[in-house]
């Protein structure tokens, strides 16, 4: 009898470099840029609050988050799917995880208010370990875990996930505030729907397919490749490269002075409207907005100075205004 019985067949991985891989990746770093650069304008003040995070483009910011978690899974089964490799994982997710601490630091002292405690590097590097339980399961099981993982969040939600150290589950009644928040559910699903879709595409010989397709040698076509081989490095560097384009603009012509409370609003009804309805996500963020206002606590929390974890008196708002505003 075969010892392979109740197991997924394993897939052969390709025998080259998928250039088109890299092709997609490239081209995903450069629609995140794209998007980065259009939340750099609107921190200087050069559009109007909430433009980069309503309407097209927020969409767009979603796209590209799933785009990128999905080509994480692949990339997952491409490196490991014949056997996890234990040192070349390490240092991948070593680079991964220390690459977000480094976000997370650096954004700490920059926007201690919103700083980024759990954004797409802190989502792949948590995917990539779950990943590791799915390499050997059937493709199609692991397609229906993505799914599922995208579905939970839509119908079940706690109070108890509220608090920054379980918010990053993606469980949570009111999102935390943060410039770049990825949460591990519904985010899981992208990357696992990769890692299904490359295994069925391994076990196929379609990656071998794709494996010898040319995608162009133009200059375009080599730096897009380049990038995508070296999406750390690009992730890393295109924010401090794009803020200071638009700082030094700002020094030549600078923007009209915004008031901060458009800004706190539209930032507010954008986390609450991923999992609530636009009318919800009016009342709730205007009952915030009053009482902070009303007690003297606006200005320094947009600043800052208190927030979630260091002033109970914010999420209790939080919540008094969740109960009115159901």
């Amino acid at each position: 009898m075969s010892d392979t019985v109740g197991t997924a067949p394993q897939p052969q991985t390709p025998t080259r470099r998928i250039d088109v891989l890299d092709l997609a990746r490239g081209l995903a770093l450069f629609a995140m840029a794209t998007y980065h650069f259009s939340w750099d304008l609107e921190l200087f003040g050069y559009i109007d609050p909430g433009t980069s995070t309503h309407g097209p483009l927020k969409l767009y910011a979603r796209a590209i988050a799933a785009s990128f978690l999905f080509l994480a899974g692949v990339s997952l089964v491409l490196a490991h799917g014949k056997g996890v490799r234990p040192s070349a994982f390490a240092k991948r997710i070593g680079m991964v995880a220390g690459a977000a601490a480094l976000i997370s630091l650096a954004t700490y002292f920059a926007t201690p208010g919103s700083f980024i405690f759990f954004g797409i590097l802190h989502a792949i590097a948590a995917a990539s370990i779950v990943g590791l339980a799915f390499l050997r399961l059937p493709a199609p099981l692991t397609v229906l875990a993505g799914i599922l993982c995208i579905a939970v969040p839509l119908v079940y939600r706690n109070e108890a996930f509220n608090p920054a150290w379980l918010s990053w589950i993606g469980l949570f009644t009111v999102p935390p505030r943060s410039n770049d928040f990825v949460p591990l559910l519904p985010w899981l699903g992208p990357f696992l729907i990769g890692m299904g879709v490359t295994r069925a595409a391994l076990s196929r010989g379609l990656t071998e397919r794709l494996a010898a397709i040319e995608p162009g040698d133009s200059p375009v076509a080599r730096a897009t490749r380049f990038c995508g081989r070296h999406s750390l490095a690009f992730y890393l560097l295109h924010q401090p490269v794009l803020l200071s384009l638009v700082w030094a603009a700002s020094q030549v012509a600078p923007p009209t002075p915004v008031d901060p409370l458009p800004a706190f609003v539209a930032e507010c009804e954008t986390g609450c409207s991923a999992n609530n309805s636009a009318a919800f996500c009016q009342r709730f963020c205007g009952c915030v907005t009053d009482e902070l206002l009303s007690r003297g606590l606006f200005q320094p929390y947009v600043s800052g100075q208190i927030t979630q974890e260091t002033d109970a008196r914010i999420p209790a708002i939080a919540e008094q205004c969740t109960a009115q505003s159901r």
